[in-house]
């Protein structure tokens, strides 16, 4: 098992000054430029516990950004869970009551459950119902080169193509259990535009996770074409400035651990590709977690004990 000690090297930045709306829902800030265009948004602190995005939205909010086009949201969802964020134990303060990214389900949305979670994503629901092409900013628990997912729609695909940032774009969900913003119903929907993404970022409190957090909002809104180019030119790490093609990944199988006793082979932190098919990984009990096929791409490898934990994802290039 991987340890769970990481030193936390990010500062979380102060949103008070942001909870005062100019459209009505505490921490949310909209500008509009009065000229035809998308409907963009940059979400942060989805979790309480991943403050990358907390300092990309900063940043870019006391760097006085404007759209030139169309309509910029910026977000910090989780502002309750943010608000408890102790770097002497970071890993408490991901949600109040529930994972904010998983409630993306209507019959939920509309019922009459009470929870922190719910009661955000209620206020929030019509905003994102207005947006048309979504960033969801996270991190992760290892430390894991950073990843774009989106659910692999051709919409999807043709627009992150665009945004081209980070260097591996991993289509498909994997997911057991509720629904991400990201595969809410607008979003999900073939018949429209509307996109969502999600990035994460690199491991939660890394310092380089800050860097790629912003860098990834920027080349999001060149993709958009909302924000001036020389704003974004400005801001880009040296790093970032000229990426190579990102390589493109469907995610074919989501693992679950079906029992307390699962191990992986070795200490994986994600994007390793293992060359064989049939290469064993991990052990379930007494089921061995074979790969299925070769080049097979290991995604977010979750290291938690515990039956029903998704495990990891397992990926195919595209």
């Amino acid at each position: 098992m991987v340890s769970e000690k990481f030193t936390v090297e990010l500062k979380a930045p102060d949103i008070e000054p942001y909870r005062e709306s100019n459209i009505g829902v505490e921490f949310v800030t909209s500008f509009d430029s009065g000229n035809s265009g998308p409907h963009v948004m940059i979400n942060a602190v989805t979790h309480g516990n991943e403050i990358c995005g907390a300092i990309a939205l900063d940043r870019l909010l006391k760097d006085g950004i404007r759209p030139i086009n169309g309509k910029l949201t910026l977000a910090f969802v989780n502002h309750l869970a943010y608000s408890t964020f102790d770097p002497s134990a970071p890993s408490l303060s991901r949600f109040i009551d529930e994972d904010f990214n998983r409630v993306w389900v209507e019959d939920r949305l509309d019922g009459l459950e009470k929870t922190s979670e719910l009661q955000r994503a209620r206020e929030l629901r019509p905003i994102f119902d207005e947006v048309d092409l979504l960033l969801d900013i996270h991190s992760m628990g290892t430390f894991s080169q950073p990843l774009m997912i989106c659910n692999g729609l051709l919409k999807e695909r043709e627009f992150v193509t665009k945004v081209n940032f980070p260097a591996h774009i991993m289509c498909g969900s994997g997911h057991v259990v509720g629904k991400r913003l990201i595969e809410y119903t607008p979003f999900n929907d073939t018949q429209n535009s509307k996109v969502g993404l999600l990035v994460e970022c690199g491991q939660h409190w890394a310092s380089d996770t800050g860097v790629v957090a912003l860098d990834t909002a920027l080349h999001f809104l060149r993709a958009c074409k909302v924000v001036d180019p020389n704003f974004i030119n400005d801001r880009l790490s040296p790093e970032a400035k000229e990426p190579g093609t990102a390589a493109m990944w469907d995610v074919t199988h989501g693992i679950t651990a079906s029992t307390d006793n699962f191990q992986f082979c070795e200490p994986f932190v994600g994007m390793e590709i293992i060359e064989k098919k049939g290469t064993k990984i991990a052990q379930d009990g007494d089921k061995d977690i074979m790969t299925p096929y070769d080049d097979c791409l290991l995604m977010m490898p979750n290291h938690s004990p515990g039956a029903g934990v998704r495990k990891l994802r397992l990926c195919q290039r595209s």
